[in-house]
C-alpha cells in the first residue's frame, strides 16, 4: 500500500506530461556536461571538414547518411539514395571516427570522416546537416534502404503551397534474412509523441530551419528517449509534422537487439538504437 502511494505522485506526472518528456528532462540534467563537450567537438570538426570540402554541397535535398564499420551495408545504402527518382540531392557520408570504405564515383555524392569516434548518433549527424546546404534534408542510416520513389513521394507532400514543415512516411519493417517483419504507419499526433515513439528519422524529410539537429547528449543504449525522438518532437514544436502512409523505407530489425519492441509502446528508435552499450549509430561498436 505505501508503495502504491508513493508511486502515485509519479504515475499522475506521467499521464499529465508523458513519461517520455519526463524521462528527457532527466537526461538534459544528468548528461549536460557530454552535451557540452560533444558541441564544441562538433563544431571544430565541422570547421576543420568544410575547410576540406571547400563549397558546401548544394541542392533541393540534402541526404545525411551516419557510419561506423559497416562498408557492405554503406555501400548499399548510398546506393539507394542516389538511385532516388530525385535527381536534384546531395548525399554526405560522415563516418564516425572509423575511416571510410571505398563508395561509388557519383558528383553527388560526398564523404567525410571525423577525427575520432564519438558514439553519438546526433553529433555525427549534425556535422552532415551543417555541411551542406538544401532547402529539405533527409536521413539514412547505413543498414537502411530507400525504396526508388522515396524522397519523390515526400517532397509530393512538402513542396506545394501551405505544405508541412516535414513528413515521415511508413517503415517496412525487416528481418536479418530478408523477409518482412509488419509495416508501421501512425499519424502524427504530437500528444500521443509524449507517451510513445512511433517514427523513425530514416522515414523523415524536413525543410531545413534552425530547429533540425540533433541533440548532442551521449545517450547510451539504456538511455530513453533516443535522439530521433527529440528531434521531432521540439521540430513540431513551431512545425507542422505530416504523415504519408506509404511504406518507402525498408528499415532492418534485429529481434535479439534493443529497443525494436514497436507493440510495447516503445517505438521504433534509431539505427543508433540497436546494439549494446558504447556504440554509435546504427548501433555499431565504439
Amino acid at each position: 500500500m505505501m508503495r502504491r502511494i508513493a508511486r502515485a505522485p509519479w504515475e499522475l506526472l506521467k499521464r499529465v506530461f508523458g513519461w517520455l518528456v519526463l524521462f528527457e528532462a532527466s537526461n538534459k540534467v544528468r548528461l549536460f556536461p557530454s552535451a557540452v563537450r560533444l558541441r564544441r567537438f562538433e563544431d571544430a570538426e565541422t570547421t576543420r571538414l568544410a575547410a576540406l570540402l571547400g563549397r558546401p554541397p548544394a541542392a533541393l535535398v540534402a541526404t545525411v547518411i551516419a557510419t561506423h564499420r559497416r562498408p557492405e551495408a554503406l555501400r548499399a545504402a548510398v546506393r539507394s539514395a542516389l538511385e532516388q527518382t530525385v535527381a536534384d540531392q546531395v548525399v554526405i557520408v560522415v563516418d564516425d571516427g572509423a575511416g571510410l570504405p571505398g563508395l561509388p564515383a557519383d558528383p553527388r555524392l560526398f564523404a567525410v570522416s571525423l577525427a575520432r569516434n564519438t558514439a553519438t548518433a546526433g553529433v555525427v549527424r549534425n556535422v552532415g546537416i551543417r555541411l551542406t546546404r538544401s532547402r529539405y534534408v533527409a536521413f539514412l542510416d547505413d543498414d537502411n534502404l530507400w525504396e526508388p520513389d522515396h524522397l519523390e513521394q515526400a517532397l509530393a507532400v512538402l513542396e506545394p503551397p501551405s505544405a508541412p514543415d516535414a513528413v515521415y512516411t511508413a517503415l517496412r519493417r525487416m528481418l536479418p534474412d530478408g523477409t518482412e517483419k509488419d509495416v508501421l504507419s501512425v499519424p502524427f499526433d504530437r500528444r500521443r509523441a509524449a507517451h510513445e515513439a512511433f517514427l523513425d528519422t530514416n522515414a523523415f524529410v524536413a525543410r531545413r530551419t534552425r530547429s533540425l539537429y540533433f541533440s548532442r547528449l551521449r545517450r547510451t543504449p539504456e538511455v530513453l528517449p533516443r535522439e530521433d525522438w527529440e528531434l521531432v518532437r521540439r521540430y513540431s514544436r513551431h512545425h507542422e509534422v505530416r504523415h504519408l502512409p506509404r511504406a518507402t523505407v525498408r528499415y532492418l530489425v534485429n529481434p535479439g537487439s534493443f529497443y525494436t519492441a514497436w507493440d510495447q509502446g516503445l517505438g521504433p528508435g534509431s539505427g543508433a538504437q540497436r546494439g549494446g552499450a558504447g556504440q554509435g549509430p546504427g548501433g555499431r561498436s565504439a
